[in-house]
This record gives C-alpha cells, structure tokens and sequence, in this order.
C-alpha cells in the first residue's frame, strides 16, 4: 500500500519550536512525530511513502533518507511554492492506485489499514478519518435576541463536534479534480468530488488522535506519549 504524507508547512502556530525546525520533526518521547507515524505505516502493510516537502525540506530528507532503516521506500516531492493540503497531490508521480494522504504532525492509533479496507468496501472516491471532540466552555454562554430579552444561558457547556483527523484515502480520479499548480485545500477537494456525483464517505474508529497544531497541544501530546507510548507503537519495531 502506498502513502503520501504532507510534510511541507512551517508550523507557524508552533513558533519558535519551528523555526529550526520542520514540525514533522518536532519530538515525541524520543523520537520525531514522522518517525512515529512511519513506523505505524509500515506495522499496518503500507511499504512505499511519498513526503511531500517544502519547508526545511533538506532536514526532512537527511532524517528519512530512503526509508530503508523503516523497512519502506521513501521518496520525496517538493513543492515550488504553498500548495495547502490537496494541492501537492498533484506534484506526486505514479498515484495510480489506491493511497492514503496525511499530515505529517498527526499522532494518532488509528488503524489506517483498516481504514483502507473501509473505504475499498464502500467503492468511495474518498473517505475522510474522523474523531469526535468534547470542548468545554469555561463560561456561561448567553444567548439573547434581538431585543436584548434572555433566551438561553448556558453555565459551563460541553459541545461535541466530529472532526477531520487530518487522515484520508483518495483514489486516483480524485487528482482530475485539482488543478495544475494550484493551491488546493483537502476540504476543498472533498467537497469538489461531492459535487461531481462522486461517493465520498466518513470512517470512524475509538482511537486516540491529538492534534500538535499549537505548543499547549504540543505539551500535551507529550504527556499522552509518554503515558500510553505502548499503544501508539504497537506493534511496530523498537527504534
């Protein structure tokens, strides 16, 4: 099975961690968020991964080499400017076949081959992984109508939402929808195959996914790791 991951952004939101170096190389435990997600790669049959990189791209390189030490073939496409997260699909040669497309910062259990197994079943053109979220609101929410007059007040809500964990599986007739050199986004894409009369679909699994956007979130990954590191190399070989 092949892969792409998006490794390309500057992570600006994870400044100044950033700014020596590329956020798929920030560390977990002891060893950088890609080579997590590298190693859960090859554990669930996936043998070739393509890094599409731009930002500190070189660092990115010398890291993963050629992938061997993962037991994958590791190659790499860079982007000649910001193409967002759907655009640089449209760099990557030979996605002729069925594949998975990621960030390059997500730590997460998800079992992506079955995830794939998922979205074959359902014949779709794309699936999206995603994860339910609780957010709590630290205050009492007003609402009010137009003339001032209380309608709801709300102390301390709890909002659940279904969000995208930043995993998708795409097929090939996906690229047809994104144009030469343009700076696409994946829910963009998404929302283009929808609208062409193609089957795109959900997949949701109980697993664990944090999102490394922003330094708390970062520290918090950290603490998660080192807690449950069991569950996210599962199976994989030890570094």
């Amino acid at each position: 099975m092949r892969a792409v991951i998006l490794a390309g952004g500057e992570g600006t939101r994870l400044r100044p961690y950033t700014t020596v170096l590329p956020k798929p190389l920030m560390p977990v435990g002891e060893m950088p968020i890609l080579e997590i997600v590298l190693r859960q790669l090859k554990h669930r049959g996936f043998d070739r991964v393509t890094l599409a990189v731009s930002y500190l791209a070189e660092l990115i390189e010398a890291f993963c080499g050629d992938g061997s030490r993962f037991g994958l073939e590791i190659r790499y496409s860079r982007e000649p400017r910001a193409l967002s997260t759907a655009g640089p699909l449209k760099l990557v040669p030979g996605l002729d076949e069925t594949f998975l497309v990621m960030n390059g910062d997500v730590l997460t259990t998800l079992d992506y081959a079955a995830l794939v197994r998922f979205h074959r079943d359902r014949g779709a053109a794309a699936t999206i992984a995603m994860h339910r979220r609780t957010i709590e609101i630290d205050f009492g929410v007003i609402e009010a109508g137009a003339d001032g007059a209380l309608e709801r007040y709300i102390e301390k809500p709890r909002y659940h939402y279904t969000v995208s964990m930043g995993v998708n599986v795409l097929e090939p007739r996906a690229l047809a929808h994104i144009g030469e050199n343009e700076a696409l986004g994946m829910p963009d894409l998404l929302l283009r195959l929808k609208a062409a009369g193609e089957t795109v679909v959900a997949y949701e699994e109980p697993c664990l996914w944090l999102d490394i956007g922003r330094v708390d979130d970062y520290e918090k990954a950290l603490d998660v790791f080192a807690s449950r590191r069991a569950e996210f190399l599962a199976g994989s070989a030890e570094p």
